[in-house]
């Protein structure tokens, strides 16, 4: 949040702390808020330990095998039904986003895998963006992405999630895809000083 807010973007957290908000609260804290973006960050989980990298999702259906195990697991803590398919399905028809949230995961993903790799961690897989039907994006009225930062079932990358260091690199990764995104649809975003904003 602070590599945004130096930047000039207003930040809102759904959380400060370690209380548990539930998937839909997350999604209706922000449109409450009419936050212009929502960026969920995760961290990933496989059965298989080698299993490794970082990928940025985006709602729709998913067209992979992975993409809906990952939706899955994230799912699991929602109070809806998977079986709801077809409330999933109309909400998306009428989500006018998907295309911009395509475009959002796009620059995040890009931002992460660039800015680790120059910054030490070479060994970062890009798994690339996907899309998936998650309850957590589902009801947001605004471009939203889900950001799996790494697989904390890979005992590297677990490790590297439990480093100051690497932990402020994803933060960086994430919140310089974020500023090129807007910077995207807005070019005049940065170039005249404005409230907040850095020159």
């Amino acid at each position: 949040a602070r590599k945004l807010q130096e930047a000039g973007i207003e930040v809102l957290m759904t959380r400060n702390d370690d209380r548990y908000l539930t998937l839909e609260e997350r999604t209706a804290f922000a449109n409450t808020h009419r936050a212009d973006l929502f960026v969920s960050v995760h961290t990933n989980a496989s059965r298989d330990p080698r299993a490794y990298g970082t990928e940025t999702y985006f709602l729709n259906l998913a067209t992979d095998d992975e993409s809906i195990r990952v939706a899955a697991m994230e799912n699991a803590t929602s109070t809806k039904n998977i079986s709801d398919l077809h409330s999933i399905l109309n909400d998306l028809l009428k989500n006018a986003k998907i295309n911009e949230s395509s475009r959002l995961a796009a620059f995040v993903q890009s931002g992460l895998i660039k800015h680790l790799a120059s910054n030490g961690y070479p060994r970062i897989k890009d798994k690339g963006v996907k899309q998936a039907p998650f309850y957590v994006l589902l009801g947001a009225r605004m471009p939203s992405v889900l950001v799996e930062s790494a697989f904390i079932s890979n005992r590297e990358e677990c490790r590297l999630l439990t480093t100051p260091a690497f932990q402020e690199h994803i933060a960086d990764s994430i919140a310089r895809g974020i500023r090129t995104y807007i910077q995207d649809i807005n070019p005049t975003a940065w170039s005249e000083p404005s409230r907040g904003s850095p020159g």
